[in-house]
């Protein structure tokens, strides 16, 4: 039998009985066996679900058993939906509880426990589309410059570690964990390749270009680190040895936007956002776009359109003798 999730096992029987409990803790299992959902996304569920049941015994006043579940009302929902709108819950919070709760509805009903037809009848809330923040070219590339930092007193391969995985970010457009999670073997020698292959969420691997002067910064702080960086082990290393967390990269974007003037949307996530707008400005292929940032949906990609509308606008108001 699957562990549990450790989000299952906090939930008290006060609001939920051994039944329904087990269920949730099969459905975690399954969404992270077969649908291979990250952990944060099935610890975000298990909450969202364990928020509802919380709710529902304090709204019927009694436990929540399987049975009394599975004939949840639409108007139940709702309550419970306002209630956590009451607590200043933005709408794609809203959004991602209702999805939770309507995956464990559907597993109920897959495995025989009762049809939920009230979760389907509940329109998901609205959220209003904001368009991620790129940085400027100028600025992402004085991020991956370790002199930009000459003044601290940090050791030099510390330094050259946070400007090369900064590099990585914004020269092939990885998310942090991606980048964190490259194995040494994974990163090939300046000169002897360039191309990744990078395992990014739901462990899918894909294949995504590496700048040459990306390689060289990598290979100049793993000349200098004290650590031996063995094959199988991470690249990117802590002050310690260990793996790098990405919260020390965060840090350090923080005190560097500040350095450079920039506001608290330059994030390492941000330089992600920066390779796909620079790469759609200068005329890159949606398509080739959605697959070199390992996105399962073209509607996810067509976000960084908006922002290159954003931006020409901005030149015809600025630049057109009638605007």
């Amino acid at each position: 039998m699957t562990k549990p999730a450790s989000a299952v096992q906090s939930i008290e029987l006060d609001c939920a009985d051994d039944s329904l409990a087990l269920e949730m803790t099969r459905w975690l299992s399954h969404l992270r066996a077969e649908r291979r959902l990250s952990p944060k996304t099935l610890e975000a569920y298990a909450r969202d679900v364990r928020q509802c049941l919380q709710f529902l015994c304090e709204h019927w006043g009694a436990s929540v058993t399987l049975r009394r579940f599975a004939a949840l009302e639409a108007s139940d929902i709702r309550a419970f939906m306002a209630m956590r709108r009451a607590d200043d819950i933005g709408g794609r919070s809203l959004m991602r509880a209702l999805a939770g709760l309507r995956s464990f509805g559907r597993f109920l009903e897959r495995e025989g426990k009762g049809k939920i037809g009230a979760l389907s009848a509940i329109r998901a809330p609205k959220i209003g589309k904001s368009l991620p923040k790129p940085v400027p070219i100028v600025a992402a590339k004085r991020f991956a410059d370790a002199n930009e930092r000459a003044g601290e007193t940090r050791d030099p391969w510390i330094l050259a570690r946070d400007a090369a995985v900064m590099a990585l970010l914004y020269g092939s457009g990885l998310r942090i964990s991606e980048a964190l999670g490259l194995k040494r073997r994974d990163v090939p020698l300046p000169g002897a390749g360039d191309v990744l292959v990078v395992t990014g969420k739901g462990n899918k691997t894909r294949m995504v270009p590496v700048l040459q002067n990306v390689l060289a910064l990598i290979q100049e702080y793993a000349a200098i680190c004290p650590y031996a960086l063995k094959p199988e082990g991470p690249v990117f290393v802590g002050a310690r040895g260990g793996p790098l967390g990405p919260r020390i990269i965060q840090l350090t974007m923080e005190r560097l936007r500040s350095a450079l003037g920039l506001p608290d949307s330059a994030t390492p996530h941000a330089l992600r956002h920066s390779f796909a707008t620079h790469l759609l400005s200068r005329g890159g292929d949606l398509r080739a776009i959605q697959e070199l940032l390992g996105h399962a949906s073209l509607s996810t990609t067509q976000i960084y359109t908006g922002i290159d509308s954003e931006r020409l606008l901005e030149v015809y108001k600025t630049a057109h003798p009638r605007a």
